[in-house]
């Protein structure tokens, strides 16, 4: 998936989530909806992403901050168990 593409559904995630009154909530619920939903390729390639720019800033995209910090938070646990990347 383009990248472009993956950020900007993952932005959507992140603004429904923004909308909990409770921060550690929304950072809950922001993982549990991408362990549960997002197949392994998206979730490689998010993780990907964020390696390459820990900030979630890119040339032309900008993660989510509370997305990025629901991924930074639960890294370990977003990583697909599959060894192999695609």
């Amino acid at each position: 998936m383009d990248a472009t593409n993956l950020i900007r559904m993952a932005n959507r995630i992140g603004d429904f989530f923004e909308a909990y009154p409770d921060n550690a909530e929304a950072l809950e619920g922001i993982a549990n909806h991408i362990e549960k939903f997002w197949e392994p390729r998206m979730r490689w390639q998010l993780l990907d992403f964020l390696a390459a720019h820990p900030d979630g800033q890119a040339a032309d995209i900008s993660l989510h901050p509370l997305l990025r910090l629901s991924v930074m938070q639960n890294t370990a646990r977003l990583t697909p168990r599959q060894a192999r990347r695609p």
